[in-house]
């Protein structure tokens, strides 16, 4: 390529990049200003009535008392009987950021009926009723969205692609392709066709627009888009071969090859493991532009991933000096000191990570370090608590961090009133359901867990995790190994190769009295995942089988790896009794 097509390629992608802009209520609402939810100043106005003032005044106070729920529900009541907009923007941002889909559809209706030229407020619309699972009233108000405008919808979708990437992968796409629908010859709707398929893992759709994408013509940026996009398809479809090949093509072919295209390549070589070949594209980058700080970034994150420490930590530095990816140079310093066992300097740096992808993971991990690195650890629900009053988006995050900390610093009737919570905020969070389940059997409430794993399975009757935890249960802790084994098989139907569900096939053949059956299964979930729970299960059978040497030998080895393991210390107590 030649250098002033290079340029004319920066150029056309500038003008579109700022031309989708223009689109007000999709590029600015993908990160979507969260308001002052502390604020104790009413929304209502002077002739606002009483009663929409109350819910209003008890929204705000439930808020202070961080009870979202009561908040959002209060909030949907004030709005329904408020012809006040900002009470039904209040209302409607509110139970959206604390994920209380259906009261925030409601008030995000109401707010488009008292302001129907509100972009915001179809937005909100559109977005919750995917949320909702009504597909066909989504596709008409994104249809809608993109129709308000001068600019063309086809181009518009471009805009999409971050907006429906943060949804339901298989909703977003079945959204996406009947929006494109229309523009089966314009290259900006194939290729944002393409983007959601692959996400939904629709691999041969995406392959076909993706070429769609590219064989017409479209300005040059987009299709080295669309190309870059078929190679990380192919990559995607188990291709990794032929997808290297392929980049490394575009890259070869041009004189002047985009930075993007060596990053895009580098990627796709640390996805294949080739993390050397992925810092020699990486280093391409740099040489040609020091100051380009995704290509820093990643390099960091290769160091990272093959334990070169001392280079990650400078890399990640280099970073946090620059300003760009702050929080991510910030989380993967804290992980490099909690890697060193350094907790204090860990949880000062985990606690800096306020935003961004990594902000409930590494404060969940700062209040883990605190609780169990502290004298006190009222210190880590303290901040726990105050990150949740900080970033509200975040709240519901933090009570579910609180209830796991909570159970495991033994406070369980606490952590219980917090699952209980969480259930009733989360009610389709299979992760909810069976974390209660799993505290209730560590209050040795057996029957009242089995219940919440029954339901669990009753809800998800096709998920490996509810099966598996039900089956594990039963076989674990009653005489039920039929039933056991019935859903343990079925739950490995689902997921094959799970060694977690592989140690449960192999723990209620052993119950069921088949030792040596048993013994390949957990061998073979070993090898998978030498976990010590599965190791003191391996020990158990090995003796049961008169192989206690081996069971010795095989005890001590998993001592070596994890030599404060409970698990372990109860087997040999059991199995080796006489044994120091």
């Amino acid at each position: 390529m030649a250098q002033g097509q290079a340029a004319m390629i920066r150029t056309d992608k500038e003008r579109m990049q700022q031309s989708s802009m223009t689109l007000s209520a999709l590029r600015a609402l993908t990160a979507i200003l969260l308001i002052s939810f502390w604020s104790t100043a009413s929304l209502a106005d002077d002739d606002e009535s009483s009663e929409a003032s109350a819910h209003i005044l008890a929204a705000e106070i439930a808020l202070q008392g961080m009870d979202y729920l009561a908040a959002s529900r209060e909030y949907r009541q004030a709005a329904e009987l408020s012809d006040s907009v900002d009470v039904a923007t209040q209302a409607t941002r509110v139970a959206s950021t604390f994920g209380f889909n259906e009261d925030a559809l409601a008030a995000a209706r109401r707010w488009l009926e008292l302001d129907e030229d509100s972009d915001e407020a179809l937005f909100y619309v559109a977005r919750l009723e995917l949320r909702n699972g009504n597909l066909r009233a989504a596709k008409r108000w994104y249809r809608t969205l993109l129709e308000r405008s001068d600019e063309a919808p086809d181009e518009r979708l471009l805009s999409l692609i971050g907006v429906l990437g943060d949804e339901d992968a298989e909703a977003a796409n079945e959204v996406m392709q009947a929006l494109a629908r229309p523009y089966d010859d314009s290259a900006y709707a194939q290729y944002a066709a393409a983007v959601m398929a692959l996400g939904a893992e629709e691999i041969e759709t995406a392959r076909e627009q993706a070429l769609a994408a590219i064989e017409l013509d479209a300005e040059p940026w987009l299709t080295e888009k669309a190309k870059l996009l078929y190679g990380r398809i192919l990559l995607v479809a188990g291709e990794t071969d032929e997808a290297i090949d392929y980049v490394a093509r575009i890259i070869g072919d041009d004189p002047q090859p985009d930075p993007d295209a060596r990053m895009e390549l580098a990627l796709i070589m640390m996805t294949a493991g080739r993390n050397d070949d992925a810092l020699s594209q990486v280093n391409q980058v740099l040489l040609e532009n020091s100051a380009n700080f995704d290509a820093l970034r990643l390099m960091a994150i290769i160091n990272f991933r093959e334990a070169n420490l001392d280079a990650a930590w400078e890399d990640f530095e280099d970073l946090l000096s620059s300003g760009q990816h702050t929080m991510d140079a910030l989380y993967y310093l804290a992980r490099i000191s909690d890697f060193r066992q350094e907790p204090e300097r860990a949880i000062r740096l985990y606690t800096q990570v306020r935003s961004g992808s990594h902000a409930v993971t590494s404060q969940r991990r700062a209040a883990a370090l605190m609780a169990f690195n502290r004298e006190n650890p009222d210190d880590a629900i303290a901040h726990i608590d105050e990150f949740a009053r900080s970033s509200p988006q975040h709240g519901v995050d933090m009570m579910q961090a609180k209830a796991q900390l909570l159970a495991a610093l033994e406070r369980h009737d606490e952590a219980l009133e917090y699952y209980d919570l969480l259930v009733e905020y989360r009610p389709d969070a299979e992760g909810v359901m069976l974390g209660r389940a799993e505290l209730l059997l560590r209050m040795s409430r057996l029957d009242d867990a089995i219940d919440q794993y029954r339901a669990a399975v009753r809800r998800w009757p096709e998920s490996a995790l509810s099966l598996n935890a039900l089956g594990y249960t039963l076989a674990d802790r009653t005489d039920r190994y039929r039933e056991a084994e019935r859903l343990i098989r079925k739950a490995l139907r689902y997921d094959p190769d799970s060694p977690a569900i592989i140690d449960s096939l192999g723990w209620v053949l052993y119950r069921l009295g088949r030792p040596e059956e048993a013994l390949v299964e957990l061998e073979r979930a070993y090898a998978g995942f030498p976990d010590s729970e599965v190791a003191a299960h391996v020990v158990e059978v090995l003796v049961v089988l008169d192989r206690s040497e081996e069971a010795m030998e095989f005890l001590l080895q998993a001592e070596e790896k994890d030599p404060e393991s409970q698990l372990l210390k109860d087997v040999r107590e059991r199995m080796f009794p006489e044994t120091p």
